[in-house]
């Protein structure tokens, strides 16, 4: 799938012309990470946004003051854009990226994209679907927290994180788990051997089988 490709599969430039696609996609260069790369920090000034090439990135933030963990806000794959807030607002990185395996991404400057826009005021309408989809995920991580427990979250991140399969390899570590559940890495590990006691879910280092998924999805619910 060339780059042009792409970015026409994302939502922020689903109301873009080919013309326009074509030169944002010019404009684009291919940045390589490995585990651990950090592309943004919190608190960065921007200046260009990313689609994820392949490889997965995670958008965090740091628990402050004194707490070394993170709180990961979000798993980029392959497609998936990021780091466009930035474009809309002039404002400052509200998080971090970081790659967590080797991963690629498109970078794009805001500038081309900038002027794409002032002359496609059509494209606007892309813009808003992403930001009313970011919208929605934001919606139901708040009614994660208010709603489940430890053990819910974890059930339902280890779900997601399963992609559909039974048998899978978690491609995140513990402590980066984690920090998607919100929780710290005990109480996490401790919701994990409840489901592994209960018969629901095998686990060896970080290869799983979820024996019985009706009942790990009715508790993440």
């Amino acid at each position: 799938m060339t780059h042009e490709e792409l970015l026409a599969k994302n939502a922020f430039f689903a109301a873009t012309s080919a013309e326009s696609l074509k030169k944002i996609s010019a404009a684009g260069t291919t940045r390589r990470l490995q585990r651990g790369d950090v592309l943004f920090q919190e608190g960065e000034t921007p200046d260009a946004m990313y689609v994820v090439l392949n490889g997965r990135i995670a958008i965090a933030i740091g628990n402050r003051p004194l707490d070394s963990r993170e709180s990961m806000l979000a798993l980029m794959e392959s497609g998936d854009l990021f780091g466009e807030l930035g474009l809309l607002d002039d404002g400052a990185r509200s998080a971090m990226a970081r790659a967590l395996e080797p991963s690629s991404v498109l970078q794009i400057p805001y500038a081309v994209v900038k002027a794409e826009l002032q002359g496609n005021p059509n494209m606007l309408w892309g813009v808003t679907k992403l930001l009313a989809s970011r919208l929605r995920v934001m919606d139901e991580v708040l009614s994660d927290s208010v709603f489940l427990d430890v053990t819910g979250r974890t059930a339902k991140r280890l779900l997601e994180l399963s992609a559909g399969v039974d048998e899978f390899v978690l491609p995140v570590t513990q402590e980066e788990l984690a920090g998607m559940v919100g929780a710290s890495r005990e109480r996490v590990n401790k919701a994990i051997a409840s489901f592994i006691r209960l018969g629901w879910l095998e686990q060896s280092d970080r290869r799983y089988r979820i024996i019985e998924r009706a009942k790990l999805t009715g508790r993440s619910s």
